[in-house]
C-alpha cells in the first residue's frame, strides 16, 4: 500500500527539518550525554599528593634551598622522583605482609634512606627526620584551598589518603586545608587501592557509597572508589610529575566520571558550591 501524499510531505518536510538542525549545530547538543544526578552527594573525599598538593614542585624547591646551604649541587628533580618511585613498592610490601602494618612517615624514611645511598648524601639523624617530614610541608596547587573553602560550604569535606593522621594534620596546618576530618589509611590499616580504605569514607561519615564522592588526578583511584559504589569526581594535574620518570599525568573527558574538572576551583563550580 503506498504513502498517502499528506504523509509523504509530512516525512520529506521532517527529513529537511533534521537536516537543517545538523547543519546548523544542533545535532552535538542532541549527542551530549546526560548529567548525572549527584544532588544526594554529601561528602566530598580527596586523594591528597599530586591532587590536593604539588608534591614534587615542593620537594624540589626545599631541596635547592637546603642543598645551597650545605654545599650540595644535586638535580633535585631526580632526587624528588626517585623517592616517589619508591612509594608503590614500599606499600606493596605491606601489602604482601614482607612488611607489617607501616605508616607511610615511617615508609617514607625506609624510601629516603636509599635515595640518600643512591646520591651518596649522608645526613645525621635530625637531618633525617627533618627530610622525612617534607612530605607534611608540601604546598597546595594554587587553586586548592579557594576551592576546599567553596565546596567546604556545601559538603563535608576530607582527605582520602596513604598519609597517616599526623602527618594529613601537618600538612593541614602547613597548607591551611580546611578540612572537617581526616580520613584515610591509618584508620583501617590499609594502603589505597585496597578495599577497606573507600569503604571506611562512607562507614566513618555514617553515609551511604553514592552519597560520597571521590575526588582525585588518578583514574585507578576513581576506577576503584567507582567499583565500590562511590561517584567521582576527576581533577587535572598535568603538572604533577613535571615531565619527570616518577610518572605522567592522567586526563579524563566529559562523562568518563561523574564529574571532569580543571581544578578544585572548577570542580566547586560544576557541584554549584
Amino acid at each position: 500500500m503506498g504513502i498517502m501524499p499528506e504523509r509523504r510531505n509530512f516525512l520529506l518536510a521532517a527529513g529537511a527539518a533534521t537536516a537543517a538542525m545538523s547543519s546548523s549545530g544542533f545535532a552535538p547538543l542532541l549527542a551530549q550525554p546526560t548529567k548525572p544526578n549527584l544532588s544526594n552527594v554529601k561528602a566530598l573525599v580527596f586523594d591528597t599528593f599530586g591532587t590536593v598538593v604539588d608534591w614534587r614542585g615542593s620537594i624540589i624547591a626545599e631541596g635547592r634551598i637546603w642543598g645551597k646551604t650545605k654545599g650540595l649541587n644535586i638535580n633535585w628533580a631526580d632526587f624528588a622522583d626517585r623517592w616517589r618511585l619508591r612509594y608503590g613498592p614500599a606499600m606493596d610490601k605491606v601489602r604482601k605482609g614482607e612488611l607489617p602494618w607501616t605508616i607511610l612517615d615511617d615508609l617514607h624514611r625506609m624510601m629516603l634512606e636509599d635515595v640518600l645511598k643512591d646520591f651518596k648524601i649522608e645526613l645525621t639523624e635530625a637531618e633525617k627526620l627533618a627530610w622525612t617530614h617534607v612530605w607534611r610541608r608540601l604546598k597546595p596547587w594554587p587553586d586548592a584551598v579557594e576551592g576546599l573553602t567553596r565546596l567546604k560550604k556545601k559538603f563535608v569535606i576530607a582527605p582520602l589518603s596513604n598519609g597517616n593522621i599526623a602527618l594529613m594534620t601537618n600538612l593541614a596546618k602547613f597548607g591551611g586545608l580546611p578540612w572537617d576530618v581526616i580520613l584515610g589509611s591509618e584508620l583501617v590499616r590499609h594502603y589505597k587501592r585496597d578495599r577497606e580504605v573507600y569503604v571506611s569514607a562512607y562507614q566513618f561519615l555514617d553515609l551511604k557509597p553514592e552519597q560520597v564522592m571521590m575526588c582525585a588526578a588518578h583514574v585507578g583511584d576513581l576506577q576503584t572508589a567507582r567499583g565500590y559504589g562511590l561517584r567521582t569526581g576527576f581533577i587535572e594535574r598535568p603538572n604533577e610529575f613535571g615531565g619527570g620518570a616518577a610518572g605522567t599525568p592522567d586526563n579524563a573527558k566529559p562523562g568518563d566520571f561523574d564529574v571532569v574538572s580543571e581544578n578544585i576551583i572548577d570542580l566547586a563550580n560544576q557541584l554549584g558550591a
